[in-house]
């Protein structure tokens, strides 16, 4: 077994040092090729077929011809900077515009037969070192180039293959190694690019100095590019805008490039998933606004709500993911509150003066009867009717059954004697046109009446960062709407009330709140200025009612402001005032200046409501909330 172990080392060796005498004698055979004369070219060894599907159109235009020989001098300088592997993309696209071009191809073909020899020789390298994996990977690369090369299919065949005499060793576990980030040259380029899409991206990765490669999905066609002086994360960007692909970074210095559509983002796009726990909210609204804010701020495609309350679970890119965090870590900070210090001031003052002289301004003219006439003169001896009456009634000059009609005529005179002798009175006449005229009495008046009335309502309320508080100070009036009574009766009816069982229905009341209501919404700015949302109401009863309902005085406000910290403002404030002045007596008196204050009874009333309300938010636990710039990196 050892001897056929060493001698399949001895055949690996000769072959080995037979393709590298292969590669040299290439190397000078081909050694004119890079001459600027194109004469002494042989015959290309490339059948043409123009105009045929499937076959290779070997007429050239001036243009392509152009472009063919700068990327065939792109790739001479990359060769010789040893970028092999670019050199090798700029020698193919040149062969693939010129295909008669032989310079171009036996370029093409002994570059491939050196990158060919490069990873036949690390590969080799790697197996020794029993990196098998990475050994396959070389001989893999090596086989792409040359399908045809049977050493490097055996070589990779051996590295596949279980080792004939191994060490028992434990496999070392793998270390997270993070997101892979390109790393190009830091240099900015200009382009001026025609052609085709994968010559573009070539021509970008050669530039910064990575390769690329290209799916499947990628469509071959014509794009114009011209950028100058970009760098390459920025060409990269509107390059992939201009021919509609994405890219994905492969390693350090490599990139893949697909086209842009839903199935390749779910395939290569590098996600990962973050659980985030929500800044504390009081309601479930401010959760919801949250995630739609993150939502379209982040463009986020994979956010939802997570199984437990207060969750958010967010599936996105590493860069995103971090911004995510930065944010989430400024919006857990301590939320600020308001304390509201609010006072309502009202005053109301009424105002009642009469001052005047009422002088005699109403006259009646009566008849005296003669009765009355006796009873003034003195005929009756000094008595009063009723003791007449009652000496006629003694002495049966008056007969008793007559006694009710001569009381009622009694009492009619006495009305009289009230209605008309109670008043001054002056007679003229005589008999039976004995006339009576009654004169007005002759008052003057000086009177003042004033009440003032002062309510000042102080509340203080505390409300959250964008949370809606209300307060109210007073109290439920009862408010009948409608009552209970019998349409007709019956002897049903009749019964249940003869028995005292029966009871009225209970009334339907409505409650009306009477006072102060107060509804504040505040939010904080990061400069420690707050707006609040306010909507208030004074409710109170006027005294007056219609049909048996009170009437209600409302006064209401609603509207935003701003404030800054202990900032008072008077956010409502009213002003009635009302004035009533009435004059009554002579005609012709009340309007002359300075006689018609003696000679007429004035009457006026004076009434002024005032109403002020004074807010004054305190912001508590102020501080700056003025937050980083949060950036996303590639």
């Amino acid at each position: 077994m050892a001897e056929n172990v060493l001698q399949r080392g001895r055949i690996r060796r000769m072959r080995c040092i037979t393709f590298s005498l292969a590669t040299c004698v290439l190397a000078l055979i081909a050694s004119p090729i890079f001459a600027d004369d194109d004469s002494a070219a042989p015959a290309p060894p490339v059948t043409c077929a123009s105009g045929i599907p499937g076959g290779v159109n070997c007429i050239a235009t001036k243009q392509e011809l152009k472009e063919a020989h700068q990327d065939f001098a792109r790739g001479v300088k990359l060769q010789e900077g040893q970028h092999l592997e670019e050199a090798f993309a700029r020698y193919d696209e040149a062969l693939h515009l010129v295909p008669q071009n032989t310079r171009y191809l036996t370029a093409r073909e002994l570059l491939k037969a050196q990158l060919v020899f490069n990873h036949v020789e690390r590969g080799n390298a790697l197996l020794n070192d029993n990196k098998r994996p990475e050994a396959a990977a070389e001989f893999r690369a090596a086989l792409d180039l040359d399908p045809d090369n049977e050493f490097a299919r055996e070589r990779l065949e051996e590295s596949t293959q279980n080792p004939l005499f191994h060490e028992a060793t434990m496999p070392e576990p793998l270390e997270y190694a993070g997101e892979i980030h390109l790393q190009p040259k830091a240099e900015n380029k200009s382009f001026h690019f025609r052609g085709d899409v994968r010559g573009l991206f070539a021509e970008l990765a050669a530039d910064y100095g990575v390769t690329v490669q290209f799916d499947e999905s990628v469509s071959a066609r014509k794009v114009r590019f011209y950028a100058d002086d970009v760098d390459f994360f920025t060409a990269l960007r509107l390059a992939c805008t201009v021919s509609k692909t994405m890219w994905t970074a492969l390693d350090t210095r490599q990139l893949f490039v697909a086209a842009d559509n839903p199935e390749n983002h779910k395939q290569f796009d590098r996600m990962s998933l973050q659980t985030f726990i929500m800044p504390s909210h009081a309601t479930p609204q401010e959760g919801t606004e949250l995630l739609t804010a993150m939502r379209q701020v982040f463009d986020l495609r994979f956010i939802s709500a997570g199984q437990t309350a207060g969750v958010i679970e967010v599936r996105a890119p590493q860069p995103i993911l971090a911004a995510c965090t930065k944010l989430m870590a400024e919006l857990n900070g301590e939320r600020p509150q308001v304390m509201l210090d609010v006072r309502v001031y009202q005053i109301d003052h009424q105002l009642t003066k009469n001052i005047g002289l009422h002088v005699p301004d109403t006259f009646n003219l009566y008849n005296i009867p003669i009765g009355a006439i006796a009873a003034l003169t003195g005929g009756l001896g000094g008595q009063s009717i009723q003791q007449l009456v009652n000496q006629l009634i003694s002495s049966g000059g008056i007969n008793q059954a007559n006694n009710s009609s001569l009381s009622a005529l009694l009492a009619q005179l006495q009305g009289q004697q009230n209605s008309v002798f109670s008043q001054p009175l002056a007679t003229f006449g005589g008999g039976l046109t004995f006339e009576g005229l009654s004169l007005d009495q002759l008052a003057f008046n000086l009177s003042l009446n004033e009440s003032w009335a002062r309510t000042i309502d102080h509340l203080s309320m505390r409300a959250g960062q964008g949370v809606e508080a209300t307060f109210h100070l007073g109290s439920r009036y009862p408010v009948v709407n409608a009552s209970f009574a019998p349409l007709s009766n019956s002897p049903q009816i009749s019964q249940v009330l003869g028995n005292q069982s029966f009871q009225a229905p209970f009334p339907s009341v409505s409650y009306e709140d009477l006072g102060l209501n107060l509804k504040a919404k505040p939010v904080i700015h990061g400069n420690g200025d707050v707006s609040m949302t306010l909507d208030l109401q004074v409710r109170s009863l006027t005294g007056q009612s219609t049909n048996g309902v009170p009437v209600i005085s409302n006064r209401e406000y609603q509207g935003s402001i701003n404030l800054k910290d202990g900032e008072p403002a008077v956010v409502a404030g009213q002003v009635s005032r009302s004035d009533m002045l009435s004059m009554s007596g002579i005609p012709g008196l009340g309007f002359i200046p300075g006689l018609n204050q003696a000679m007429v009874n004035n009457t006026r009333q004076e009434e002024d409501d005032e109403l002020m309300i004074v807010v004054t938010p305190h912001v508590l636990s102020n501080f700056d909330r003025a937050t980083q710039e949060i950036w996303i990196s590639q």
